[in-house]
């Protein structure tokens, strides 16, 4: 078979700034003969054919990659891996990457995470669950006290986890959650967790259920303001490497989280193939688990995807082929930074239909790259269209070099009410530099 004939049609399932970096790394892939995005958004369409599928139509999805001959599908959101869309791709004998609905539920559901970790000793914060908003209340009050996390057991976007400072806050959390279900089925139970003081970071590897495979480093900034202050988002920006995970703490997470959490999952029945993403917190050289994504991070994809140099295809097929262990990784070794910018009131209620200026003068500039979230077309505009809209993302020799270039490139975008973080990089900053972590 000739080389261009065993080129592959792909499928990425999403239409978020992940998405984006996904489909404009297998763009670049020459085994890729063309890169398909449902539903996408005004910037995948740059990378990608849009195609006007929900990512939570599930038989729709299934059925346009069989009779468009598709070779692989990426899953890039939590919400169709938890309706069990790789199940249903396996049984049309479609090839998917991601876990199955019953991995899945390392996301789905934190009860059933914190109660895993809990079984098989993988560090974690004190918790307990609770369906009744009296007894949820009574156990802060008594025995607990505050600060307390407070936690809607489902899917929530990233923003089911409240952190409560005070008495007040915690009662008003559960009441949320429990009694005005603010997150719908998602609060039908809540878990209430010690809260870990430390410094958060993200850590993700591909797996194919044995070999387990970590990618660079990455860190998170959820809050929506700057020095984390505010409530927690989908994450407003991020970058890769992490000067936070040193060499051995990077061995610890390994050794004690990622490969214990693989051999978990399937001593549970539930063998776990895909990206498995661990959310940390570090304190004193410790990592515990805050909680896991069955999926790449959003934003820590953008930093993460510009860095890496191995073909993403290759990777894909690997861990589906539970081949992983023949793949090594190669990394840039600059910093990349992501910027989200945001609309104004995100994440609570926002407008959209804003008109973004300026994204032309940022393609002119080198090394940097915007993913688009939530944007659309609209008269031949791009505009508004998400909380999240778009990730500006930069390469430079240092941390202060990628975040000059992130934000010099952000200075030259503008729109009615954008919003954005202006310290992406400073905790790298306070972290000694040279950190040889990949």
């Amino acid at each position: 078979m000739s080389e261009e004939n065993s080129r592959k049609r792909v499928l990425v399932i999403g239409s978020g700034g992940r998405e984006h970096a996904l489909c404009w790394k297998f763009s670049q892939s020459p085994r890729v003969e063309e890169v398909f995005c449902a539903p996408g958004n005004a910037g995948i369409s740059q990378h990608a054919t849009c195609i006007s599928i929900k990512a939570d139509d599930l038989d729709g999805l299934a059925d346009f990659a069989s009779k468009n001959n598709i070779d692989i599908t990426i899953v890039g959101p939590e919400a169709p891996l938890a309706q069990g869309i790789v199940d249903l791709f396996s049984e049309r004998g479609l090839t998917v990457f991601g876990p199955s609905k019953k991995a899945a539920e390392i996301e789905a559901s934190k009860v059933f995470t914190k109660d895993l970790l809990q079984k098989y000793n993988i560090p974690t914060g004190a918790y307990r669950v609770f369906t009744n908003a009296e007894e949820a209340k009574d156990y802060i009050k008594e025995e607990t006290g505050v600060p307390i996390v407070v936690k809607a057991d489902g899917l929530a976007a990233g923003k089911g986890v409240i952190l409560c400072y005070t008495l007040p806050e915690a009662m008003d959390a559960v009441d949320l959650i429990l009694e005005q279900r603010a997150f719908g089925e998602a609060g039908k139970r809540v878990v209430v967790e010690e809260f870990l003081v430390g410094e958060e970071a993200s850590f993700m590897a591909i797996t194919d259920g044995t070999t387990v495979l970590p990618l660079a480093t990455s860190q998170d900034h959820k809050a929506v303001f700057d020095n984390d202050q505010g409530p927690n988002t989908g994450g407003m920006g991020a970058y890769s490497p992490a000067p936070v995970v040193t060499p051995q703490l990077f061995q610890t997470v390994m050794e004690t989280i990622m490969i214990p959490t693989v051999e978990a999952m399937a001593k549970e029945g539930r063998p776990y193939k895909g990206v498995l993403y661990a959310g940390l917190i570090i304190k004193d050289n410790e990592p515990k688990v805050l909680e896991f994504n069955c999926r790449f991070g959003d934003p820590e994809a953008q930093p993460i995807l510009m860095r890496m140099k191995t073909d993403l295809l290759d990777l894909v097929e690997a861990a589906i082929e539970e081949d992983l262990d023949r793949i090594e990784l190669d990394w840039d070794p600059r910093t990349a930074l992501c910027v989200v910018l945001a609309s104004k009131g995100y994440p609570g209620g926002y407008e959209t239909g804003k008109v973004i200026h300026g994204l032309e003068k940022v393609q002119e500039l080198d090394e940097i790259m915007v993913f688009h979230a939530g944007t659309a077309l609209q008269d031949g505009k791009i505009v508004t269209a998400g909380g999240r809209v778009l990730g500006v993302t930069a390469l430079g020799d240092s941390v202060r070099e990628a975040m000059k270039r992130a934000y010099d490139a952000v200075s030259l975008i503008e729109w009615e009410g954008m919003h954005y973080r202006k310290d992406i990089g400073l905790k790298a900053l306070k972290h000694i530099e040279g950190n040889s972590t990949p």
